[in-house]
């Protein structure tokens, strides 16, 4: 049976929409409980229970074929069962959820981010939340099942598979398919992150667990004896109020005429304004330190759900307090290795910069950023620093390039940098100019995107 039109978009000799029902504790790899997998092409149907997986040593579709294109709602937990059952993971991914994401990121949704609420973006007939969740329920309460709940949950994650196989020829058209596979590596890449975790020391997490509260105790105790801003863990904000006061420091207020408290506001007065830096800290600290909620598993690893491209600018949003990189920065110290093992902790350098400059093709931000500094090589350009600076000998003017150079990336305007650095307005619009004026490609090319989204109503990497 040839199947709908639009699947001949498709350059792929078989198309498998693929749905997994499995459980998985908190901090624990998953256990699968059934698969539904439909060829479209053919239409034929496969439905295995967990029994049937156990016994398989591959599943129904070439796994291993760069023809078939293997298609799902949020695929790293289809994926994640692949490694639970020892299977090869597809080379071909399309995840619909990645998609949809990529189309509507910054929009309103109808129905939010689902497979309901994909299939209602597209007028496509949906089905009942209330029963999705039930059905969820019943799958995470980890059975025994009968044979009647059984083949309800069969036919509940065929009813997904089927949702795939309507969703699927909708999208197509506005699928940019290159990009989309290599967002599906993206995903099976996320599968395996989140399949392998990160190793904690469960002995210390433990006893930090149960003396959580007398270390906040004492966190405030040793730094707000300078400020008197605390009522025990609380942060009283009529108390901070007076500290500005008399301490003589603008801060921002929100629309409602209260005093602007959030983190981001925080981190900026605190970057102009040093001596509320240890508030700072401290505030950030408590707000982070929900040890309790870390999920860690039986293997003494820590996995949780990575969300990747929940954010509005498809950036990875997992949990602040279930993943171990939430929390503040210290609590990493809790990252331990097995015995005769090793990690490293990678960062790339100035890869903002580095993209920005590619990009543009600006020669003076290329050789800023060749240079090794791209700060420091801009304070130079600039004439802000003599050209034998060093970090060590000329470190504040690098910090206020360095402030310069990433916020312009971001669109970051003078009222913001002049917040963020604690300066006046006019000597910030003077530092964003100067910038303007060293990386006049840059410029070009940024302002050119910046119009091409406002024209289009999107913008993409490449």
């Amino acid at each position: 049976m040839a199947g709908p039109p639009s699947l001949d978009l498709l350059p792929f000799r078989e198309i498998w929409c693929v749905d997994f029902e499995f459980v998985a504790a908190d901090g624990e790899r998953p256990v699968p409980v059934c698969m539904v997998a439909r060829e479209l092409r053919t239409q034929r149907l496969e439905r295995w229970w967990r029994d049937d997986l156990r016994r398989a040593s591959r599943p129904p579709y070439p796994a291993d074929d760069p023809s078939v294109l293997f298609v799902a709602y949020y695929a790293s937990a289809e994926l994640s069962c692949h490694l639970a059952l020892d299977w090869q993971i597809p080379p071909r991914v399309l995840d619909l959820f990645v998609e949809f994401r990529a189309a509507t990121n910054g929009r309103r949704k109808v129905a939010g981010n689902g497979l309901l609420g994909a299939l209602a973006a597209f007028n496509l007939i949906g089905g009942d939340a209330i029963e999705k969740d039930n059905m969820r329920a019943l799958v995470m309460n980890g059975g025994p099942w009968s044979c009647d709940e059984q083949a309800q949950i069969l036919d509940y994650c065929q009813s997904d598979v089927d949702a795939l196989a309507r969703l699927l020829p909708a999208m197509l058209p506005k699928i940019d398919l290159p990009r989309a596979l290599l967002r599906g590596r993206s995903m099976a890449a996320t599968a395996r992150m989140e399949w392998v975790g990160v190793p904690i020391d469960v002995d210390t997490l433990c006893r930090m667990q149960e003396a959580w509260d007398d270390i906040k105790i004492q966190l405030v105790a040793d730094i707000d004896q300078n400020y008197g801003i605390y009522e025990g863990t609380t942060f009283k904000r009529d108390r901070f109020a007076a500290f500005l006061a008399r301490s003589g420091i603008p801060w921002p207020y929100t629309a409602k005429g209260r005093l602007d408290l959030r983190e981001d506001t925080f981190r900026q007065q605190a970057r102009g304004h040093p001596q509320i830096a240890p508030l700072h800290n401290l505030r950030h600290a408590l707000g982070q330190m929900r040890l309790a909620e870390l999920a860690v598993g039986s293997d003494g690893r820590n996995r949780t759900l990575l969300s990747p491209f929940r954010s509005k600018t498809g950036r990875y949003q997992p949990s602040n307090s279930r993943f171990i990189f939430g929390p503040s920065t210290w609590l990493r110290s809790l990252i331990h290795p097995p015995p005769g093992h090793g990690l490293a902790y990678i960062d790339y350098s100035s890869q903002e910069i580095g993209i920005a400059a590619a990009l543009s093709r600006d020669e003076n931000l290329i050789e800023a950023y060749v240079s090794g500094d791209p700060y420091l090589a801009f304070a130079k350009l600039a004439k802000l620093a003599p050209p034998d600076a060093t970090k060590a000998s000329h470190g504040d003017i690098r910090d206020i390039c360095k402030a310069v150079v990433l916020g312009v990336n971001y669109g970051m305007g003078d009222a913001t940098l002049a917040n963020q650095l604690g300066i006046p307005p006019f000597e910030a619009k003077r530092l964003l100019e100067t910038h303007r004026k060293t990386f006049p490609v840059f410029w070009r090319w940024s302002d050119g995107a910046v119009t091409q989204a406002m024209l289009h109503g999107r913008i993409s990497t490449v």
